[in-house]
């Protein structure tokens, strides 16, 4: 039967997408706006662990997933010259016969998840934003930047780091902080002899390969620096080589191969975490605009659908929606401030060039909570 209530949510990436699916199925209207007329996404590849591919099972999108992208158990952890050093075993019984990691191309996952959105039906505003929410009792009456308005019973921000939503409805939230990283990113084709994730530490900074596809690979490079660091892209390559200049194996074969037409971005890495309660009234964020985490633990994306799927569950089995909202967030908060504390925790080490098994321990630690049920 057919929810009567109705729900906008605001940003139409991994968090947002998640939520409207999972309250579309659970009978909701459901309109989605984005600012992007377009609804585009940007990057390179992204990886997944266990946790996040389970929830992409509930999600309803894992096979599709794991045909369109590359999934691998394990971590292989070598040295700045490129030898093997010890594997991590990412397997957990808590996730079954779910794959315990993999990768994929951002492009790929956006158009895998916004065709299982379409196909439910929401209405889907772009190139939109949201100029203001009054609220009158339980409702929101929102004005969009089209000169549209509606009233909704949810507002769901899923807007990203820089939340325009989180502003609007907290005065006094934290805005992001620099992490003490730039993270550099190349995409190129998979190398033969990179067959699950891979970690060389040891060196001036961490540096992973992570295959997306059977044939595509994304390699990072986590530079320690101060303050952010902006340069030229035309001499993007060069920098990039001369930082790998001290290692060796594939990714030494990696700097060589680097030409000025090279995939590189650089961007420096940010975090915020939007104190302990993410609801205003009958509204909420998820994903990046409550809990944005630095990439250590490949778990951002992974809680962004947790949050959406978890938000689904509770509006459905309440018709109170401030009821769910608090049950919401009792399900939420510790564990997306693990994976925000663990994540920088592990930045930290990595910048004071710690031993390989004090960065891993925390990895296995974090991973193992969660493996955990949601």
């Amino acid at each position: 039967m057919a929810d009567r209530r109705k729900a906008l949510i605001i940003g139409g990436g991994i968090a947002g997408m998640s939520a409207a699916i999972a309250l579309r199925e659970a009978g909701l209207e459901v309109h989605l706006c984005d600012q992007d007329p377009h609804w585009r996404v940007y990057g390179a590849g992204i990886t997944i662990t266990g946790p996040t591919l389970r929830a992409m099972g509930r999600l309803g999108i894992l096979n599709a997933v794991l045909e369109q992208g590359y999934a691998a158990d394990g971590i292989d952890i070598c040295s700045a010259e490129g030898r093997l050093l010890f594997q991590l075993d990412t397997r957990s019984k808590a996730l079954g016969a779910i794959p315990s990691a993999g990768g994929i191309l951002r492009p790929v996952l956006h158009k895998i998840m916004s065709e299982r959105l379409l196909a439910l039906t929401p209405t889907v505003m772009l190139g939109v934003t949201v100029d203001a929410i009054e609220w009158h009792g339980d409702l929101a009456t929102v004005r969009f930047s089209n000169g549209a308005s509606a009233t909704y019973d949810l507002v769901v921000g899923a807007d990203g780091i820089y939340s325009r939503t989180r502003q609007q409805m907290f005065q006094d939230a934290p805005v992001p902080r620099y992490a003490g990283q730039m993270c550099w990113r190349l995409m190129m084709p998979r190398h033969p002899d990179i067959k699950r994730r891979t970690f060389f530490l040891g060196g001036p900074a961490k540096v992973g390969l992570n295959p997306v596809a059977p044939d595509q690979m994304y390699m990072f490079y986590l530079e320690a620096q101060a303050q952010p660091v902006w340069r030229e892209e035309e001499n993007l390559h060069e920098v990039l080589r001369e930082l790998m200049q001290d290692y060796g194996g594939v990714l030494q074969e990696i700097a060589e191969g680097l030409t000025r037409t090279s995939n590189i971005i650089c961007r420096p890495l940010e975090t915020v975490l939007a104190g302990e309660s993410w609801v205003f009234g009958n509204a909420v964020l998820i994903g990046d605009a409550a809990h944005a985490t630095t990439p250590q633990l490949a778990s951002g994306a992974g809680m962004g659908i947790e949050d959406g799927l978890v938000l689904g569950e509770e509006i459905a089995r309440h018709d109170h929606v401030p009821t769910a909202l608090e049950n919401f967030m009792r399900r939420r908060y510790d564990r997306c401030k693990l994976v925000v504390d663990s994540s920088l925790e592990i930045s930290r080490l990595e910048r004071e060039r710690a031993a390989p098994q004090a960065q891993t321990a925390i990895v296995e630690k974090a991973l193992a909570a969660l493996s955990e049920e949601f």
